[in-house]
């Protein structure tokens, strides 16, 4: 039997059953004939393909299969991604960084080959379920469809930022963290002021793209309102799919790295406060809770988003009135584009209403940490 019929028949049995013992019999075919290998690596290559035709990005594989399966499973699509990546067409530098971000796709040692064939199928049937995604590109040709600032050098004012930011992280002392990273959040809106107008007066002013950011578990709809509410802070707007475990943010590309950058910083402030704050209820004989933990970060996000608004909106008052301008007319409009990019993207959304939120010290502690995190925008350092 020639490997491709082999590799055609494992197919036929596995990845179109759910059966386990499909998944066997098919294991035991490919496990038998060592020359099929290269054919199922190419297949591989294959489903990935037809997982960027259906709008998934290479972050997006690598976090649902993590979210499905297992850490050999998450070295196989990434070696997978790897495969396909100098046959695809440039796709920008966000789509670059996340080949680069990719986790270690080397294999380890394995004991035996039909263990080997199992795990490639069990990723083989989740990538050939995977449904189609609201595409963040424009069309066919692989430019994002807020590429504006795609390819251009990173500006004086973002570096300043980031080193600003890296102090904060760095310093050990609460109230030179708190200066600084407030100067950093003032240079940024300023920054984002400036992007707004310099696009307004452009012969081809940018246009609102999209990336997806993951929100994991545990309790992730107390991390999908903070998400939201860093988005509506940075002039952006956030869809959750909860099945999919992400949020899809709209807004234009200045903006939509803030929210990345500043969300991961929010989000990791919040899980070291609340893990003192479990630790002073305990010492106080109150045994760890669920409850305590959603209403913690319940609280964080409302109280973090409620600190971002308006701490953007002094910002943006500033801005304009240092630079003799009338913003308002330029945000309107990008307002505006945003929206309407969001509902051409999400025809129909819906709400949906935070469970688990019924713990009083859990909402106190969580609004207190809030008020004392850092709101800059930065990546927290390693």
């Amino acid at each position: 039997m020639s490997t491709s019929r082999t590799v055609d028949r494992a197919f036929e049995t596995a990845l179109y059953d759910t059966a386990d013992d499909a998944l066997d019999t098919a294991a035991s075919l490919l496990a038998a004939d060592p020359a099929a290998d290269a054919e199922l690596a190419a297949r591989g290559a294959e489903f990935v393909a037809a997982a960027w035709r259906r709008g998934w990005q290479p972050a997006d594989l690598v976090r649902v299969v993590r979210r499905e399966l297992g850490p050999e499973h998450v070295r196989s699509v990434a070696a997978l991604i790897r495969t396909q990546a100098p046959h695809d067409r440039p796709r920008g530098p966000r789509w670059a960084a996340q080949l680069d971000a990719l986790p270690d796709g080397a294999a380890p040692s394995r004991t035996d080959r039909f263990s080997h064939a199992g795990a490639v199928l069990e990723l083989y049937r989740l990538l050939l379920r995977l449904p189609a995604l609201e595409p963040l590109v424009a069309g066919e040709t692989g430019e994002r469809a807020g590429g504006g600032r795609e390819g251009r050098p990173e500006s004086r004012a973002l570096a300043r930022i980031r080193a600003l930011l890296a102090k904060a992280e760095a310093t050990g002392y609460p109230q030179e963290a708190e200066a600084l990273s407030a100067k950093a959040q003032e240079l940024m809106a300023r920054h984002s002021v400036d992007e707004a107008l310099l696009s307004a007066h452009a012969p081809s002013p940018d246009a609102p793209g999209a990336c997806r950011i993951g929100v994991d578990p545990p309790y992730e709809q107390a991390k999908a309102v903070l998400l939201d509410a860093v988005a509506d802070a940075n002039h952006c707007r956030a869809v959750w799919n909860e099945p999919l475990g992400f949020s899809t943010v709209v807004g234009f590309e200045a903006d939509l790295e803030a929210v990345e950058l500043l969300y991961t910083s929010l989000l990791v402030q919040a899980e070291a406060a609340m893990t003192k704050a479990e630790a002073a209820q305990r010492a106080g004989g109150r045994g760890r809770t669920k409850t305590f933990r959603q209403s913690f970060l319940a609280a964080y996000a409302h109280r973090a988003g409620t600190r971002l608004r308006a701490a953007a909106e002094a910002a943006t008052a500033d801005s304009g009135s240092a630079a003799d301008v009338d913003l308002l007319p330029v945000l309107a409009s990008r307002e505006v584009a945003v929206t309407e990019r969001l509902e051409r993207m999400f025809p129909e959304t819906t709400t949906t209403r935070l469970r688990g939120v019924s713990d009083a010290a859990g909402w106190t502690e969580g609004t207190r940490a809030a008020d004392h995190a850092r709101v800059g925008r930065h990546r927290p350092l390693a």
